[in-house]
């Protein structure tokens, strides 16, 4: 008779399909050395630089508290079922952006508009690594130039009459010696080009591509670094902004809810999109980076680690941000939400603040910027990475080491010629058109098509059997957490980015763009809506080519478009392949044996 056995702490996933038997496995591609990797990569990647410099800037600029609240909804309820369906689509499909939508040949122009807002994104984030670069080498000047010691600010820092200048050493050093936007006036005013920068900007995209010569595995092991160290330069920055005066105002600032602001458009959209932004929804990288996982990791479990961490990074870096701004208020005796609004630089004219009154202000600095700099070019790399992949799955002969080569350095010297432009004196102007128009719009665009086209032509119920599959063995808080995220695909997350698009549209048009005191012209509107447009038309025009394609009624032929490739199963079968022929060695293996995979 036999003994009691253990209860499981795990039960099989309800629905989820018996294995299919295999003969033999393909041969094994290219995976992540292991969980740990893959998440802190993962982690690191959404992190990037956005929780930095986009999340302060947009959360000053609609009133700190009611803009948290909103932030927060939104990941919940629009951010994480989105972020679960991308990691989702990677992992089962074990494929590029493009590939993957063999699931679903009607969808595959949202692959295709991935990639172009991709682009458009690495040609400018580079820039804000350029910036950081930039920083990192002026840190070893003495005194720090942006600072009160150095000579040039004597007068900045202390007038004549004994009180405090409006302007802030810092905000001078990134206007006048970093962007030398106080040469340009506007958008059609660009003015030369700032070649310190171009050189730094340059100095980046050499950093990128040597990055992308390697392999994941190796590229693995300088995570445990890269996406930790930030977190240890933000606590000590917080430990220090909370003994600066004023510091109070700013965290009250960060933490108090202005409600008359829900009526304005503005605070949904930038609510919405940050969040789209923080996880880097929309550009292919989290589908490619998931496509690199074995086939039974928890992609639920991992959505939850990554999305929430991320946000709460996010909410995090708030209080080291708000601290230094209220003492910069306090210095100049106005009101918090009356400092300078120095758009997407005001990460750079706030930390250097900060560096410049803690001793040993060199090192913290160097510090800071080398951690800044080292997080935008991995999470900037593995963007490209996701172009290359789709670019490689396309042309497979490619993939030789030279070929591919030569592919990344033509990828890299593009971007970095398309990007001089935005390092002339007015190039924050074009910077700030394609994150807001070009990039902002696109992601809510994508978001929305992928949403709404897994869930009423892949099928909501196949998809999530598809998860089912992948999890195999889970607690039953899952099944719970699944149901939780079907209502979201087939109702909420569409809605509310639907509602989100309309928010950014009127944003457009009642909240003009500007820079300091410079309004953008109303041409450079047009033109930015006109590229946020143009970057998701291949969504709706490979639906008409897949359409095209088919043959009979247009019923029919949406149907046979919406059928999934007989090649969509053959990454799943290549992972399960390998755990039966697994299993059935354990089966004939002796019961004293053990083994583990």
């Amino acid at each position: 008779m036999e003994g009691p056995t253990a209860t499981p702490t795990s039960q099989p996933c309800p629905g989820a399909q018996p294995q299919p038997e295999v003969l033999e496995p393909s041969p094994r591609r290219e995976t992540w050395a292991g969980k740990c990797n893959f998440l802190l990569s993962c982690l690191g990647y959404c992190m990037g630089l956005s929780n930095f410099w986009r999340f302060p800037y947009l959360c000053y600029r609609n009133g700190g508290g009611v803009f948290l609240i909103l932030y927060f909804i939104m990941l919940l309820v629009m951010g994480l079922p989105v972020f679960l369906m991308e990691l989702s689509l990677g992992q089962y499909g074990a494929a590029g952006p493009i590939t993957v939508w063999k699931c679903c040949p009607l969808l595959k122009g949202i692959g295709i508009a991935m990639l172009i807002i991709a682009s458009l994104v690495s040609l400018y984030y580079n820039v804000i690594v350029a910036w950081a670069i930039y920083y990192l080498v002026s840190s070893f000047q003495s005194p720090l130039p942006w600072s009160c010691d150095a000579p040039r600010n004597a007068d900045l820092c202390q007038n004549t009459s004994g009180s405090t200048s409006r302007v802030s050493a810092s905000e001078v050093f990134w206007n006048e010696q970093v962007l030398g936007v106080t040469h340009s006036s506007s958008l059609g005013d660009p003015g030369t080009v700032q070649w310190p920068l171009a050189l730094c900007l340059l100095m980046a995209w050499v950093l990128v591509f040597l990055c992308m010569l390697k392999d994941i595995r190796s590229l693995g092991k300088g995570v445990y670094f890269t996406a930790t160290f930030p977190y240890l330069i933000i606590l000590i920055l917080i430990i220090h902004g909370a003994t600066l005066d004023g510091s109070l105002d700013g965290i009250h600032f960060y933490l108090s809810s202005d409600w008359s602001r829900l009526q304005s458009a503005q605070v949904w959209s930038d609510a919405a999109s940050q969040v789209i932004y923080s996880l880097s929804i929309g550009l292919g990288g989290l589908v490619s980076m998931a496509s690199q996982n074995k086939f039974e990791n928890n992609v639920i479990r991992n959505a939850l680690i990554i999305a929430i961490g991320n946000c709460c990074t996010s909410f995090f870096t708030g209080f080291a941000i708000f601290s230094v701004l209220g003492h910069m208020a306090w210095r100049k005796q106005v009101p918090v939400d009356s400092i300078a609004d120095l758009g997407p630089g005001l990460v750079f004219v706030a930390f250097p603040e900060a560096f410049s009154l803690l001793p040993g202000s060199l090192f913290w600095s160097i510090l800071f910027f080398l951690m800044l700099s080292m997080r935008g070019v991995d999470t900037l790399f593995r963007a490209i990475g996701g172009i290359a992949t789709a670019i490689l799955n396309r042309f497979p002969a490619l993939r030789d080491q030279r070929r591919k080569t030569v592919l990344l350095g033509a990828l890299c010297t593009s971007f970095y010629l398309l990007g001089l432009l935005l390092v002339t004196q007015g190039g924050i102007f074009w910077f700030m058109l394609i994150d807001k128009y070009s990039t902002g719009f696109g992601r809510i665009i994508i978001s929305l098509s992928m949403c709404l086209g897994i869930t009423f032509c892949y099928g909501l119920k196949q998809f999530c059997q598809d998860i089912m599959d992948m999890i195999r063995r889970c607690p039953a808080w899952y099944s719970h957490m699944l149901n939780y995220f079907k209502v979201c695909w087939i109702f909420f997350t569409p809605c509310l980015l639907l509602i989100t698009l309309i928010c950014a549209s009127l944003d457009t048009y009642n909240v003009p763009l500007y820079y300091d005191i410079n309004d953008f012209p109303t041409w450079g509107t047009s033109l930015g809506i006109c590229m946020g447009v143009l970057t998701c038309l291949p969504i709706p025009l490979w639906a008409v080519v897949a359409l095209c394609r088919e043959s009979g009624t247009l019923s029919n032929r949406f149907q046979k478009a919406t059928q999934p490739l007989d090649s969509w199963r053959t990454a799943a079968t290549r992972d399960m392949a390998r755990d039966v022929m697994y299993m059935s060695a354990i089966s004939t293996a002796p019961s004293h044996g053990s083994s583990e995979d």
